[in-house]
């Protein structure tokens, strides 16, 4: 979402939710405090996070053209993560691409950085996957079944986010789009986008299940793990370099939508105080605006590969020290 569509109101309470959950996660994360009780694995799930979060990063710079519309979508990747790292270190991981974004190539808007947080990261790793995916996955689940299970948690990931776009769009009132004409133009569109990321979700969790299933949320790692990591980290460096002839120039879900409710493809955003100064502050973060340079696929996921390198060698520190 761009900060056009939303209130301040609205953002400090989206922004809001998103803090405490993040907070929450890492609490959660902690040694001795939640899912990663054992050191050794703490160690494990930091270079993991960051190897997944850098090919998600790179993943979703590729716009995938939908068929028919004249629009075009990306994946999110939530339930992807969730499914490796389990869902409250998806939602951190996902939660450091989406700041990333923003901060660093000014996509989605500053002010609305909340928004995008809860409807992309929260709504995926903690919602869909927990009430979706799980339930339908089984230890010795068959190709079909993960395909199902990817599908059915994707597209209802994406319904609602796509939901709570327009729910805070109308919350915000500072747009002329109409909430039912707005609605019946997002979910369809993100219906379609939400199939093709089932799909690729599935096509990439037979994959790991099948060659690397240690590395999938709640298996014991292996010996393997560094080569693993050393895969994930080149194929998500050869996606972010490639994605500048592989990515559709069509308009995604959300800007297609919102051409077609009010007939223009972005909106000006409201002349506030709170508006003009989320503006100024993401135009000075913002190194490569808009994705600006070929090689901005590469320089994303080489910090995101960098803060995983970074966070492994503190993990091991205060390992040694305890």
């Amino acid at each position: 979402m761009s900060d056009a569509l939303v209130s301040p109101t609205v953002a400090a309470v989206a922004g809001a939710a998103s803090l405490l959950l993040l907070g929450t996660a890492i609490r959660k994360l902690r040694p001795r405090a939640g899912m990663h009780a054992d050191p050794a694995a703490n160690e494990r799930i930091v270079p993991l996070m960051g190897v997944t979060g850098a090919f998600v990063f790179a993943a979703q710079m590729i716009n995938f053209a939908v068929p028919g519309t004249g629009s075009s979508g990306h994946i999110v990747g939530g339930i992807l993560l969730a499914a490796v790292l389990g869902p409250w270190a998806a939602l951190l991981t996902l939660a450091s691409v989406i700041v990333l974004q923003c901060l660093l190539f000014a996509d989605g808007g500053f002010l609305a950085l909340g928004c995008n947080l809860f409807n992309m990261a929260v709504l995926s790793c903690l919602v869909a996957y927990p009430l979706v995916f799980r339930p339908l996955m089984r230890p010795d689940a068959s190709p079909a079944r993960i395909f199902t299970a990817s599908l059915l948690a994707s597209v209802v990931g994406l319904q609602l986010g796509a939901l709570a776009v327009t729910v805070e769009t109308e919350a915000s009132g500072i747009t002329a789009l109409p909430f039912g004409r707005f609605l019946l133009f997002m979910l369809p569109i993100h219906l379609a986008i939400g199939i093709g990321e089932g799909l690729a979700t599935g096509a990439v969790l037979c994959a790991v299940r099948r060659y690397r299933p240690e590395l999938l949320a709640g298996q014991p790692a292996d010996k393997g793990l560094r080569k693993s990591l050393t895969v994930i980290a080149l194929a998500a460096l050869l996606v972010g370099g490639s994605f500048s002839w592989l990515a559709s120039s069509q308009p995604d879900g959300l800007e297609w939508s919102i051409e077609r409710t009010a007939g223009v493809a972005e909106i000006e955003a409201a002349p506030d105080e709170a508006h003009r100064a989320a503006t100024a502050l993401q135009e000075r973060t913002a190194a490569l605006p808009d994705y600006g340079t070929s090689t901005a696929g590469l320089v994303g996921c080489g910090i995101l590969l960098l803060a995983a390198w970074g966070g492994t060698r503190l993990v091991r520190i205060r390992r040694r020290q305890a």
